[in-house]
């Protein structure tokens, strides 16, 4: 079976709600990561077999399949195929795996992943207006609960103990490192910048700077009048996108790109959908299965802070070493551009392994409805 490698990821800044990025239109912000991949990496966009991308809420702005017009946007070749995955928050996570198994399985050569939210314009939960997703059969199966990801974090937190100064230290925590991780240039060379009618985007804005634990205090619960999860300790409703490019290593040489890091294995899996967030303990046990590596063997974990309870329950159950969690900060400092995150989340991993040589790295999301993606990947 052909290896695999990542040959160049980029990201845009992930935007505020309402932020630098929110007059850009979905296509168009794509377009822009999908440009600068092939810039920076040498990439002709006409030896591209297909742009696999993922988009969570496809409506609006984000329908009639994204990734097909992120393509044309990006004046790309018309003979460039382009297809929108939706798994959840791990979209554009998943969409690397499909892009993986394609040039694994010989049915393609090079293919581009990535994805893009801008919640901004097509705001969380709009798919499911005026509709009922979920089915009364599923929801009869779970005795109604209303697959609520914010209550399923109260219920994380509760079973694994963790009270509300716990998670508000993590989340200050979070700040902090995104905040020392931007002002060291950490970001810097993996943000494409996006000009706008009000200037160029190219610096994170959700980073909060002087947060605290006294601070968070202050916050109203959101779910539960007597509960821990508010928004202080849950990830950004953010814009952005991200994209990258893989191939076999032969291709890469015939093609002149340089390998960053090796694909060397992805997962999914799937868990309890009431307490729904989960999912990363399973998938990162099955990953590092298929990778033939130990937990102890990875030099940093990328774990999606869609609140904060779920990387510190992963944490609770794999007994990772905290200092390699998510060293650059997460989602709840950085944001979470939700069909955009799995491929934001990767390219900051990636770069980060190769600016501190740490040879393996293990990226995992958690997603609604109980599942999970999981990834690991190894520096060239």
């Amino acid at each position: 079976m052909p290896e695999v490698v990542i040959a160049g990821a980029v990201r845009t800044a992930v935007g505020k709600r309402n932020g630098g990025l929110a007059g850009v239109h979905p296509a168009d912000l794509s377009a822009r990561v999908l440009t600068a991949l092939a810039e920076r990496t040498g990439l002709d966009p006409v030896v591209v077999d297909d742009v696999v991308w993922g988009c969570v809420s496809q409506v609006g702005d984000q329908s009639s399949n994204i990734g097909r017009y992120a393509v044309l946007a990006a004046g790309w070749p018309e003979s460039v195929p382009g297809t929108t995955v939706n798994r959840a928050c791990g979209s554009s996570q998943q969409a690397v795996d499909f892009a993986a198994q394609a040039v694994m399985s010989g049915m393609a050569e090079v293919v581009v992943a990535g994805g893009v939210e801008v919640m901004s314009r097509v705001p969380l939960g709009a798919a499911k207006a005026g509709g009922a997703p979920y089915g009364p059969q599923a929801l009869a199966r779970y005795d109604g609960f209303s697959f609520n990801q914010g209550v399923s974090a109260e219920l994380i937190a509760e079973k694994w103990g963790l009270d509300r100064t716990r998670l508000d230290e993590f989340s200050v925590l979070s700040h902090e490192r995104a905040a020392a991780a931007q002002d060291t240039g950490a970001f810097t060379e993996q943000i494409v910048p996006v000009a706008t009618d009000d200037g160029v985007i190219e610096v994170d804005e959700g980073i909060r700077r002087g947060s605290s634990v006294a601070k968070l205090a202050k916050l109203k619960p959101a779910f539960r009048d007597d509960g821990v999860i508010h928004a202080g300790n849950s990830s950004q409703i953010s814009d952005g996108a991200a994209a990258l490019v893989l191939t076999t290593p032969a291709k890469a040489r015939e093609l002149g790109l340089t390998p960053l890091a090796r694909y060397l294995a992805g997962a999914v899996a799937g868990s309890d959908p009431v307490l729904m967030l989960t999912g990363p303990i399973p998938a990162t046990e099955k990953v590092l299965r298929r990778a033939g590596l130990a937990l102890s063997e990875i030099g940093v974990y990328e774990v999606n802070e869609a609140f904060a309870p779920v990387p510190l329950a992963w944490l609770a159950e794999t007994g990772a070493d905290p200092a390699r969690l998510n060293p650059l900060g997460g989602a709840i400092a950085l944001g979470h551009p939700l069909g955009g995150s799995g491929v934001v989340l990767l390219t900051r991993m990636l770069h980060h392994m190769r600016d501190n040589g740490i040879r393996y790295g293990l990226q995992t999301m958690c997603e609604g409805g109980g599942t999970a993606n999981a990834t690991v990947v190894e520096l060239v």
